[in-house]
This record gives C-alpha cells, sequence and structure tokens, in this order.
C-alpha cells in the first residue's frame, strides 16, 4: 500500500519565499481582503488533511473497481460518493470561484498548490471537481448574468458538476471537423444534437446535476473552426426558482475502459434534441472555451507534478528500507545495504526530486501571473501577465507531464520487481498519469502551439519578456549559477532566432523542432528557478538546516546532471526537418 503527504513545507516555500505571494496580494485590491498569509497556510493545512486523510486512501480501490456503467447509468466506486459529500461541505470545488456566485475567491497562486494536492491522492477523484472549476470559469467570464445566477451557485457549491464536450469520434485535435447541430428554439434556447466522445465526468453519482458545456453549429454556421457556437447543456432542466425539473435527453451511451484514472468516467455522450442555451456569441464558441481549456491545461499540467510527488515519496521510502547490494565505498561493512546507497537509485530519485520541485515552482510562477492578468489594476501589468501566460501553458501543460511520467518509471524502477506489482502502487501512478501527455491537447499540439503561435507568429516578442527577467537575475552580484543560466538563455534565444528564419524557409520547421523547443525552454525556465530557490537556500540555511540544505544539493544536480540536456536538445533542433521528410520514409498508404 502507498501514503500521500502533501508536501506541506516546500509548497509553503515556493508561495512564501519564492514568489512572495503575501505581497502580491495585498497590492492586488480583489485579494487583499481576501487572503493573507495566516488564511493561505491555512488552507493548505486542511487541503492537506482532506487528500491524505479523506481521498488517497480511494485510490487504489478506485482503481481495482473502477466507475461502473448500466442502462445509462454510471456508478463511482465505493467510498467515492461519501468522500465527495465531505470534499464538498469545506467549499473546495468553488476555492478560486468568483465570490459574487458563492466563490472563495482565493488567488490562483495558492489553488494551483491544492490541486497538486489532489492529483497527489487521488488523480481520478480529481477530476470530478477540477473539471467542474473550469466550467464556472466559462461561464463565468462569457454567460449571460441570467445563466451564471442560474448554474454558478451550485457549481461552487459543488452540488452539480460541470463537464466539457468537444470531442467527436471524427474530430479530435481538429475540432473544425465537430458535427454536433443546434437549431435555434422559438423561446431562446437551442435544441442540441450529436455524440461526443471521451467525456470526463459526463455521467456519475456524486451530484444531482451536471452542467454540460458543448460545442456545436448553428445552421448558419460557417466551415472550420469559426462557425463554432457553445451551449450550456444540464442533465436536468432547472426550474425558474431554481429547483430541478424534467430530465434532459442527453444521456451516456458507454464509458471507456482504459489503461489508467479507471475510477474516472469517460463517457460517450448523445444529445437528442437536448435543450440549452448559448453561451458568448454566435460562432465564437472555441475562443469561449478556451477559457475552460487553457484552466484544464494548466491543471492537467499539475496533474504530472502531484502523480511525480507520489511516485518520489513512495520510492525514497522504499529506497531507505530495501536492502540489497554493498554501497561500492563499502563503508558500512555490513552484509547488504539500504539501495539509496547505489549511484543509479540516487540518479532517479534526484531526478525525480529536481523535477517535480522545479515544476511546483514554476506553477506557482504561471499562478501568479494568472493573478496579475486577472487582477492587477495597471492594464499594462495585466497584459504583459496575460502574454507571459499564453507563452507559459503550453510548457506547464506538456513538460509537467511529460517529466511527470519519467518520475513516475524513475519511482517504479526504484521498486526493481515491486514496482511492476499492483499491491506498491508504482504501477498505477504509472498508468494514471500516461494519459495527462495526452487529454487537454496532446503534448505535441501544446508544442507546436508555443512554437509555432506563441513565438514564431509574434516575432518572439513574448519569449523575450520572460528571458528579460532570466537575465536580469543572472546579472546581479552573486546570483548563483549565473554562467550556466546566461549559457541556457542564450541558447534559447539563439535557436529561436535560427527557428524564426527557418519558418520563413520550411514549412515542416516549425512542426520538426516543436516538441525538442518546448522541452529546452522548460529546462532554462527551470534552471531559472532553481537558481533563486538556491539563493534563497544559501541566505536561509542556518534557519533550517536540513531543508535548506537539500534544496542546495538538489539545485546543484540540476545544473550538473539535468540542465546539460539542452545541448542536445539544441543539435536536434538544428538537424532540421529534412530527415523526417527522407525518400526512405514513406508518407502514403
Amino acid at each position: 500500500m502507498t501514503d500521500y503527504t502533501a508536501p506541506l513545507r516546500d509548497m509553503r516555500f515556493v508561495l512564501h519565499e519564492l514568489l512572495e505571494a503575501p505581497a502580491l496580494w495585498a497590492r492586488l485590491p480583489a485579494l487583499a481582503e481576501t487572503v493573507d498569509p495566516d488564511t493561505a497556510d491555512a488552507i493548505l493545512e486542511e487541503a492537506a488533511k482532506v487528500c491524505g486523510q479523506l481521498i488517497a486512501p480511494l485510490n487504489r480501490s478506485g482503481d481495482e473497481e473502477g466507475a461502473q456503467w448500466r442502462d445509462g447509468q454510471v456508478s463511482t466506486p465505493g467510498g467515492f460518493r461519501e468522500a465527495y459529500a465531505t470534499y464538498i461541505e469545506g467549499g473546495w470545488v468553488g476555492l478560486g470561484g468568483n465570490p459574487a456566485w458563492g466563490g472563495m475567491g482565493m488567488p490562483k497562486s495558492l489553488a494551483v498548490q491544492v490541486e497538486e494536492m489532489l492529483y497527489g491522492a487521488n488523480s481520478s477523484f480529481a477530476l470530478y471537481s477540477t473539471l467542474t472549476s473550469g466550467a464556472c470559469l466559462a461561464i463565468d467570464a462569457h454567460a449571460s448574468e441570467a445563466l451564471k445566477a442560474r448554474y454558478l451557485p451550485p457549481l461552487y457549491e459543488g452540488r452539480w458538476a460541470g463537464s466539457m464536450c468537444l470531442t467527436e469520434a471524427h474530430a479530435g485535435s481538429d475540432l473544425g471537423l465537430i458535427r454536433t447541430r443546434a437549431e435555434p428554439q422559438a423561446d431562446g434556447s437551442y435544441a442540441v444534437s450529436g455524440s461526443k466522445i471521451f467525456i470526463t465526468g459526463g455521467e456519475q453519482d456524486l451530484t444531482e446535476n451536471i452542467i454540460h458545456l458543448v460545442l456545436a453549429r448553428l445552421p448558419d454556421a460557417p466551415a472550420g473552426p469559426k462557425g463554432i457556437s457553445l451551449f450550456l447543456v444540464p442533465k436536468v432542466l432547472v426550474n425558474d426558482d431554481g429547483s430541478l425539473g424534467a430530465r434532459n435527453p442527453v444521456h451516456c451511451g458507454s464509458i471507456e475502459h482504459k489503461m489508467g484514472i479507471k475510477a474516472s468516467a469517460t463517457c460517450v455522450m448523445n444529445f437528442d434534441g437536448a435543450t440549452g442555451w448559448l453561451v458568448g456569441e454566435p460562432h465564437k464558441g472555441l475562443a469561449a472555451m478556451f477559457t475552460m481549456m487553457n484552466y484544464e491545461r494548466l491543471s492537467i499540467g499539475i496533474q504530472g507534478i502531484g502523480c511525480a510527488e507520489a511516485s518520489y515519496q513512495n520510492a525514497a521510502r522504499y529506497a531507505l528500507e530495501r536492502l540489497q547490494g554493498r554501497d561500492a565505498a563499502q563503508a558500512s561493512g555490513a552484509v547488504a545495504d539500504p539501495i539509496i546507497v547505489h549511484p543509479d537509485v540516487r540518479r532517479m530519485l534526484l531526478s525525480m526530486k529536481a523535477m517535480t520541485e522545479g515544476g511546483r515552482a514554476f506553477a506557482g510562477h504561471v499562478g501568479e501571473q494568472l493573478d496579475l492578468s486577472k487582477f492587477s489594476d495597471d492594464a499594462e501589468e495585466r497584459a504583459r501577465a496575460a502574454a507571459q501566460v499564453a507563452l507559459l501553458t503550453p510548457v506547464a501543460k506538456a513538460f509537467f507531464t511529460d517529466s511527470g511520467l519519467d518520475s513516475c518509471v524513475h519511482g517504479q524502477q526504484v521498486f526493481g520487481g515491486h514496482g511492476y506489482i499492483r499491491e506498491w502502487g508504482q504501477e498505477q501512478l504509472v498508468r494514471d498519469v500516461r494519459i495527462a501527455q495526452i487529454y487537454e491537447g496532446t503534448n505535441g499540439i501544446q508544442a507546436l502551439d508555443l512554437l509555432g503561435r506563441k513565438v514564431v507568429a509574434d516575432g518572439g516578442a513574448a519569449l523575450r519578456q520572460f528571458t528579460a527577467q532570466i537575465r536580469a537575475f543572472a546579472e546581479q552580484p552573486g546570483a548563483p549559477y549565473a554562467a550556466e543560466l546566461r549559457d541556457a538563455v542564450q541558447r534559447l534565444e539563439a535557436v529561436s532566432d535560427w527557428l524564426l528564419a527557418q519558418a520563413g524557409q520550411d514549412p515542416h520547421a516549425v512542426g520538426a523542432a516543436a516538441v525538442e523547443y518546448l522541452h529546452l525552454l522548460g529546462y532554462t525556465a527551470y534552471a531559472w528557478l532553481w537558481a533563486r530557490m538556491a539563493q534563497l537556500a544559501a541566505e536561509r540555511r542556518a534557519s533550517d538546516e536540513a531543508f535548506y540544505s537539500g534544496k542546495l544539493a538538489t539545485a546543484a544536480f540540476f545544473f550538473r546532471h539535468l540542465l546539460p540536456r539542452t545541448l542536445g536538445l539544441e543539435a536536434s533542433i538544428r538537424a532540421g526537418s529534412a530527415a523526417l521528410f527522407g525518400e526512405g520514409f514513406a508518407t502514403k498508404g
């Protein structure tokens, strides 16, 4: 059996010391009266209890039982309903929600820490609430006041849940191909018809209603992505007084049998003239849906961090207890030593630790930028932060989940044969985290978005804004790892300039380089954050010797063993696209 303990000490370090989030909250009027350091710590403490004591114990049993479908009804595994009822009593679904409609209004820089705990404890359970939080964002940003008033309060309470219905059997990443239709009705509503697949939480027994956000086409819609509108379609219609009315003709046709996240219901949803309401403007549904999608992409990235942290905790405990082989230095004289003495085991554990803690810092940074883009009184600051969010969100989604899978595999490897056996929990983490590289936009699509839309399309302006922060830190007197940072950021900028030139000459240049480029940016960003963390650790070491010494040692490992990967990434990027389209590789059936 595995246990999960929220890494509260490191979360507080990121929030209070690295980000200095309380100072930011104090200068943002919308947050100044909502949250302070004591409130934030209390939320983290309570979330750690809920996740560790209530939700984590259901992880393995939920995987073994899975969600069940029968005659259109979906049941979640034993214990989920009771745990969810307790969870919503605490108001956790509305943690970051708009207070005007019953949300708690907490900053994203705090909420990302709570989301990590949820995913680390139980990814399947986490998805039910994070999808609802994302749906609330889209409704709050784009729906009419009447729709907000009717649907947001019970969603924030957790009595109702949300889903997003995008994918169809023939339309995954290319949503311009969707066929679901919406016919206008005399009363201002729409009749929505079509089928959607891979719908997380499309049907379940945790809540009394489910509010589906559905992409569909109006009769006069132009072809392609510019002809898509967004509709709010409840599972159960809502009366004028807010009570539940008749069942809407929207049904779950089946659920998928999956590699992982088996307790999360992944549904085929059929809409048979279901009553819905337009959210936002006609034919602009993708823009409205991307309010939710961008939230979910950061959230799913955090799934990678949460699973990696759980894997690290399990593997580190096992490495301290498992006796196999002798230390090469033969210092102990014992018959066998704990496997943590072996260099390869230490390599895996330090790789996991460095990438997970680097990811936690990066998630906090993106959360901070989201807070600025939403709450700052300075229009220029809001715009600058929004540009950083747009640049960094695909990196967060893809780099967190790529490294999250690596960390879960490393953790499994530390266990050796026991890592392949169900009872230890490591194989479940590998299965559960694997989906995070696929859903909410595959990581290859994220890389294309980053390089094509966020770097090449604006001539690298947002990137230079980001790298300027790294350069400024590296130029500070006494900045740790300054030479390595300058080298890394120079490599990123030089490769970016080269790709900007190549994009005008080679139509395949962006696609060929995109994934390696995203990783290059990810490692460079982590280097900046690790240097900042090392600076703080060196200054404060005497106050908490064990914690800060661990930070310094992990930073040294990152710079010596992981950052050099950027050399190979640069070489691969500069190789161009020619080898991908050589004559020996068939491109036609």
